[in-house]
C-alpha cells in the first residue's frame, strides 16, 4: 500500500500566518513594568561589575536584585511603571479614536 501524502512543513507554516493579525506599527508601545524600569537601569552595572558573564547570568542576577529590594526601594521604580501605563492608555485612547476614522474613510 502507497504511503499516504502529508502536507510539507511550507505548507502547515502559511496555513498557521493566515489566522495571525498584523500588527500596526504604528500601535502605541505598551508601558514598561517597574521590574523593566529597574533593570534597564541596573544592567549596564551587573556587567560591569562580572565582565564576560552571559546573557542568560545577567537577567538572572537582575532578578535576584530586584527580589532584595524593600517597598520603598522599589517605590521609584513602581512610580515611573505607573506613569507609563498612564502614557500608554492615553496613546491607546488616541490611537483608537483616530483609528476609527481611518477605517471609515477607507471604506
Amino acid at each position: 500500500m502507497p504511503k499516504e501524502k502529508t502536507t510539507t512543513r511550507k505548507a502547515k507554516a502559511a496555513k498557521a500566518d493566515t489566522g495571525k493579525k498584523k500588527k500596526d506599527p504604528n500601535a502605541p508601545k505598551r508601558g514598561l513594568s517597574a521590574y523593566m524600569f529597574f533593570a534597564n537601569e541596573q544592567r549596564e552595572k551587573v556587567r560591569e561589575e562580572n565582565p564576560g558573564i552571559k546573557f542568560g547570568e545577567v537577567g538572572k542576577m537582575l532578578g535576584e536584585r530586584w527580589k532584595a529590594l524593600s517597598e520603598k526601594q522599589r517605590a521609584p521604580y513602581e512610580s515611573k511603571a505607573a506613569a507609563d501605563k498612564k502614557r500608554y492608555e492615553e496613546e491607546k485612547a488616541a490611537y483608537a479614536a483616530g483609528g476609527d476614522d481611518d477605517e471609515e474613510a477607507s471604506e
